[in-house]
């Protein structure tokens, strides 16, 4: 019987690959230095081990490589973990992989290269190496150290990066040029349709793996894990990009999911395995003739490599605020390349842009530079001495004033910073989902109901149902409130028209959404369009009906995109602590001077929008526990207000009231103004109760605003929990279902009104 060569290949590529790793653990050295010199000696430049004959299939089996490495990549990353490396991670990462696309690109261009070789070897040298740095820092024994959580901040950013220097050098490589233009509608289009897979991702995916969960035993995880690994690849294909993003992409939503650290298990020989034939792969393009014929450039890049990314690294994390000391530490400690310069060089080989001596040139400096890792990392302490020492006096005195050890805390402070955080991402995320909409809506449905209705017909139809679709996302983007809108516009006069500008946009940008269907399905001219498009908002702005729907949707998808997260803190028995970190009470007395005198609760500035709760009115010696919104405050009264810090804050600068802080400047927490209430009579005094809500019980399905709470039991729904995930201040059209935790707030009495109901 004849064995196909694809199996004698393998035989012999892992036999050795078995025997190198053996030696490598041994001398304690990275496996992918042992998997490279295994392709060397099984490759065609070296005599004296059998060579690969089947390079076709091997070639695919890298192919796979590449696509499991990524999306083991995307395994161990997330939208969490991005939002947690700050500032200094981004402005570094962000200095780096440009300042090193500059340097490869002129160090080629010194070398006589071509321009497509140069700007690959760029993408190439702008990308450290996470499994070199993991191996160096274990070694060396600082795994765990302030600085090594900057790196690895760093390192998430740069996988980032590369993803989409990868999509770049696609599209410069296709148009053999760089087209300004062409780059950047394709780089808005790959950011559209990734923000899209991503939100329908975490929308769909944790729901249907929840749904099927009792089905799922370890391999038909693992089969599923790779089939949505291998599905986006083909999609990602099929829109133009590249498998990696795709890959990387899939990983990236399974990140986020209970299964996560399960898929990454059982996946791991899978990885392993088709990783080693990969770096072997790399490995069998090295030739020997070609690293001492380009001895000169392996030099050169290696040199630039490992002082160009230690001194601009260095100067990223000076950028972002660090302090010298952290920022050489982190800039020595990216000071190499390896795997991800692999991939970019197999996408330029792929591609047929670059010349195939390059594979052997950033092999033999990624060798280099692996081995003088853990040298220059330890030689990064001495360096910072021997600069403090010999800098100008100036120079330090303007490093000390302006940077801090605590800069990766601080750097999030600002009011502005918050509201630009908050205005952005909103607008983003429905922007995108509303564009998702839109797509559908134009190629999917619109030909489809063209193909069994009258065109006019269908094309009205089409309209219709995705302006229907849309809407409930324009109600929330055109009134949902920012909370930092109010002391922003409170703080300086000078805020004012940057604020009403910002709120001008995005209304004009949701009026252009709302254009944008009826524009290309309908054949109108603008002026109609335009009078259409502002009936529908004004319309939406006063349909009720629509909150509902968003609600059950947005519920849905934080509880998915925090999924992982909560599950975390219920298998730690955390309990429900939110309630006494996110809702506080305080007080104010009312002067005869105060601006909220003899208003009704209903009509306070602030309370309406903020969703701020009176909850307690001492009148006289007499207590007045959650008031009708009809009461009236009057002089001397002492009024209790809970929700979050920002709500009192926002309250504060509305009505010019003085609300009680505690000595450390803080807020009382609602677990400590219960707590102290025993100089209160028992009738007087207010507690919260957490009640599940049955199937069968008075609060399933119905809204807020419906329900008994505040009717008939005399409470006030400060928040609930759905699937762990808590909701403060939930909307009043929010409709309650079975098996959310409800807090309510009330009095003993209202307790016993509970308990009647069989509901305590």
């Amino acid at each position: 019987m004849h064995i196909p060569e694809l199996i004698s290949d393998l035989a012999l590529m892992l036999l050795v690959a078995g025997i190198m790793t053996l030696i490598f653990k041994r001398f304690r050295q990275p496996l992918v230095l042992g998997y490279i010199i295994t392709g060397f000696m099984v490759g065609p430049y070296f005599t004296l081990v059998p060579a690969v004959t089947d390079t076709v299939s091997i070639s695919t089996w890298s192919e796979i490589g590449i696509i499991i490495l990524m999306f083991s990549l995307g395994l161990e990353f997330n939208l969490h973990k991005l939002a947690s490396v700050g500032g200094t991670a981004i402005i570094t990462a962000i200095t780096e992989v440009v300042s090193m696309l500059a340097v490869g690109f002129v160090c080629g261009q010194l070398m006589g290269w071509s321009v497509m070789n140069s700007v690959f070897l760029g993408g190439m040298l702008s990308m450290s190496s996470t499994t070199i740095i993991i191996k160096a820092f274990e070694d060396l024994g600082l795994k765990g150290k302030k600085f090594t959580e900057l790196v690895f901040g760093t390192l998430i950013v740069e996988d980032i990066a590369g993803i989409f220097m990868m999509v770049m050098l696609s599209t410069i490589a296709v148009s053999q040029g760089i087209s300004g233009g062409e780059l950047a509608v394709h780089l808005l289009k790959m950011i559209f349709y990734l923000a899209l897979w991503l939100i329908l991702g975490i929308y769909l995916l944790p729901t249907i793996l929840k749904d099927v969960q009792n089905l799922m035993n370890d391999e038909t995880l693992l089969i599923v894990s790779l089939g949505i690994c291998f599905g986006m690849v083909f999609l990602a294909h099929h829109l133009g990009f590249s498998s990696a993003l795709g890959s990387f992409l899939a990983g990236s939503l399974l990140a986020g999911t209970i299964h996560a650290e399960k898929i990454e298990h059982i996946n791991k020989p899978i990885r392993d395995l088709f990783g080693a034939v990969f770096f072997i792969s790399v490995g069998m393009m090295v030739d020997p003739a070609l690293i001492v014929k380009y001895a000169g450039p392996i030099v050169l890049i290696t040199i630039a490599t490992i002082f160009g990314k230690a001194a601009l690294s260095s100067l990223g994390v000076l950028l972002s605020g660090q302090p010298l000391k952290t920022a050489i530490l982190c800039g020595f400690s990216l000071a190499q390349i390896g795997e991800f310069s692999f991939i970019i060089a197999s996408l330029g080989i792929s591609l047929g842009v670059i010349s195939d001596y390059i594979y052997s040139i950033v092999v033999a400096v990624s060798v280099i530079t692996t081995f003088t890792t853990p040298f220059v990392i330890k030689a990064a302490e001495g360096s910072y001495y021997y600069l403090d020492k010999y800098l100008p006096n100036k120079v330090s005195k303007y490093l000390n004033r302006h940077t801090s050890e605590n800069q990766s805390e601080t750097e999030k402070d600002g009011d502005w910073v918050a509201f630009f955080k908050k205005y952005f991402s909103r607008l983003i995320l429905y922007s995108v989902i509303m564009l998702g909409i839109i797509l559908a809506g134009t190629s999917l449905l619109e030909p489809f109901l063209a193909a069994h209705l009258p065109p006019k017909i269908a094309d009205i139809l089409a309209t219709l149902v995705t302006l229907i679709l849309m809407a409930p996302f324009l109600k929330q983007c055109l009134f949902r409130k920012n909370e930092y809108f109010i002391p922003l516009w409170f703080k300086s006069a000078t805020n004012h028209l940057p604020l009403i500008m910002l709120l001008l946009l995005r209304k004009g940008t949701l009026l252009f959404l709302v254009m944008l269907p009826i524009s290309i399905m309908l054949e109108l001219s603008t002026p109609y369009i335009l009078a259409i498009a502002v009936g529908l908002v004004f319309l939406i702005a006063r349909s009720d009906w629509l909150i509902n729907p968003y609600l059950k949707i947005e519920a849905r998808f934080l509880a998915n995109f925090n999924e992982r997260k909560l599950e975390a803190r219920k298998g730690k028995d955390i309990g429900h602590s939110w309630l006494d970190e996110r809702i506080y009470v305080s007080k104010f007395r009312c002067s005869d001077q105060v601006a909220v005198l003899d208003q009704t609760l209903a009509n306070l500035p602030g309370t309406e929008h903020s969703k701020l709760k009176v909850i307690k009115i001492i009148r006289g010696g007499k207590h007045i526990n959650i008031p009708e919104g009809s009461e009236h405050i009057r002089a001397n009264d002492i009024v209790f207000v809970a929700g979050s810090d920002r709500m009192l804050d926002s309250f504060a600068i509305l009505t010019q009231v003085e609300l009680d802080k505690k000595a450390d400047g803080m807020y009382a927490t609602l677990r400590e103004f219960i707590k102290n209430q025993e100089a209160y009579a028992e009738d007087d005094q207010l507690f919260c109760y957490a009640v599940t809500v049955e199937k069968e019980s008075d609060l399933s399905g119905v809204a807020i605003k419906d329900s008994k709470i505040k009717s008939e039991w005399g409470g006030f729904l400060l928040g609930l929990e759905r699937n762990l995930y808590p909701i403060l201040a939930p909307d009043i059209n929010m409709h309650l279902q079975e098996n959310d935790l409800v807090w309510i707030l009330g009095t003993q009495e209202m307790a016993g009104k509970l308990a009647k109901d069989d509901l305590l």
